[in-house]
């Protein structure tokens, strides 16, 4: 629901969409490097991130997103927060966790994801293009001692 729309009364509340991803952290030589994935067909970069399976956790979901579009194991790690919009006039839910980076795979392009990219945090809020993921990049928080790599 849009924000200040009403529902209709004895309507059903519309059940939101439910999705789960991370801010996926590497050290490098220059400092921490945050993972944006391009999505081609929506011609935009995002964090990973996607739909619950059914049965599945937030948490599961999110370490599970972050494999498959960016090819990386990863760990929890603290909340990095909650995004709520409306995709299509359904409202949907996407909780992010800060996530250190354990294992990098080689990256294998499809057509859900064409690229990942690791940026510094500046660089990162220039090419995200949503604003909520923005908001969560821009937040003070480095959770994993993520600075130089030796």
């Amino acid at each position: 629901m849009r924000h200040g729309a009403r529902r209709v009364p004895g309507e059903p509340a519309l059940r939101p969409i439910e999705a789960a991803g991370g801010l996926l952290w590497r050290a490098s030589p220059e400092g921490p490097r945050l993972a944006l994935v391009h999505r081609p067909r929506r011609r935009d970069w995002s964090l990973p991130k996607g739909k619950l399976e059914p049965g599945e956790t937030f948490e599961e979901a999110a370490l599970r997103e972050v494999l498959e579009e960016t090819g990386c194991e990863a760990r929890l790690g603290p909340l990095a927060g909650v995004s709520l919009y409306e995709v299509g006039g359904h409202p949907k839910v996407v909780v992010y966790w800060h996530m250190e980076l354990l294992v990098e795979h080689p990256f294998t392009a499809g057509e859900e994801i064409d690229a990942v990219a690791w940026l510094a945090p500046r660089q990162a809020l220039a090419r995200l293009d949503h604003p909520s993921e923005r908001d969560l990049v821009s937040r003070p928080a480095r959770p994993f001692p993520v600075g130089r790599a030796p």
